[in-house]
């Protein structure tokens, strides 16, 4: 078990808000390669996620040397390696949703994730929210509703929306458990550093055999689409995933989902910036009332007192 002690919340903010900037670069690298590769479907966004986990493992090869599994209980392992799976069917799981179901649709279903962690912390450790979490929960899912809705004249309803629905709260469920046991590995004695390098190895290995699956290659594209997926490797997963990882350490799960809610606004200002693309009046309305629902749950959140390892 870690006997750190506890973070300054200043430092809790600003790791936490690294990992919201650079998490909110995943939708641009994305945008980028596929318009690189001219390609888009099931196939070629698999291979983007394949990629993105399998370079981010290998940057984080050197933090195996100091690994010492003896150091560690088997329990703390098997929760980095279960949150691992998670991730791999977190990412492949919405992936392919997005060719079901329309992007509304799926948006909306995929950020319900808040929803399942507290219900989840309330049912496993009785960590019961607080009205005023509760209260904002609500409302950053209706702001995340909102922006998921903004496109609903737009997108293609798809051609099995049920699947793709069904595929999305899959995507969800799996990443509310993603964050949960990587509370629990990090408070049971694995380090974040291998904490990390266990899960991203893990979704890597379950992820690379899905492009050969959907007979999509991972070879022939052009340079730059490598380079935009290993940035996507670099700055949203490495940098971003961590400081999450790092942070749901030692603050609630639930409100570590909740501030997750926040990357469409800043992909959203970054795709202000790099593409010309200026959000619509439903977009910045969505985005006034998840900010503030995010800010009712942390002010809600911030005087519980951190909850104990498990024994």
């Amino acid at each position: 078990m870690q006997t750190s002690s506890a973070p300054t919340r200043w430092a809790i903010a600003l790791i936490l808000t690294v990992g919201i900037l650079a998490v909110s670069t995943a939708a641009v690298f994305i945008r980028l390669a596929l318009d690189a590769a001219d390609q888009r479907g099931v196939g070629f966004s698999l291979v983007l996620a394949a990629m993105r986990m399998g370079i981010a493992a290998l940057m984080l090869v050197p933090t195996w040397r100091s690994f010492h599994p003896g150091q560690i209980q088997r329990r703390s392992l098997l929760y980095s390696m279960v949150a691992g799976i998670c991730l791999a069917i977190h990412f492949a799981s919405w992936i392919t949703s997005l060719s079901y179901t329309s992007i509304a649709a799926s948006t909306t279903l995929v950020t319900t994730s808040p929803i399942w962690v507290a219900l989840l912390s309330w049912w496993i450790w009785r960590e019961r929210p607080t009205w005023l979490t509760s209260v904002g929960i609500g409302v950053a899912i209706a702001g995340s509703a909102v922006i998921g809705l903004s496109d609903l004249g737009v997108a293609s309803p798809g051609q099995h929306p049920l699947l793709g629905n069904a595929l999305a709260l899959i995507g969800s469920w799996a990443v509310s458990a993603y964050f949960l046991l990587s509370r629990e590995a990090q408070r049971n004695g694995v380090p974040t550093q291998h904490h990390v390098a266990i899960t991203y190895s893990l979704a890597a290995l379950v992820l690379i055999p899905m492009p050969w699956l959907a007979h999509t290659s991972y070879l022939g594209y052009s340079p730059r689409v490598y380079v935009y997926i290993s940035l996507m490797a670099l700055f949203p997963q490495v940098i971003g995933h961590t400081s999450l990882n790092w942070a749901v350490r030692w603050m609630s799960p639930t409100l570590v989902t909740l501030v997750i809610l926040a990357e469409p606004v800043g992909a959203g200002l970054l795709g202000l910036v790099i593409f010309q693309e200026y959000p619509g009046p439903m977009v910045l309305l969505g985005a006034m009332i998840l900010l503030s629902g995010v800010a009712i749950a942390a002010i809600g959140n911030q005087d519980r007192p951190s909850m104990p390892s498990s024994p």
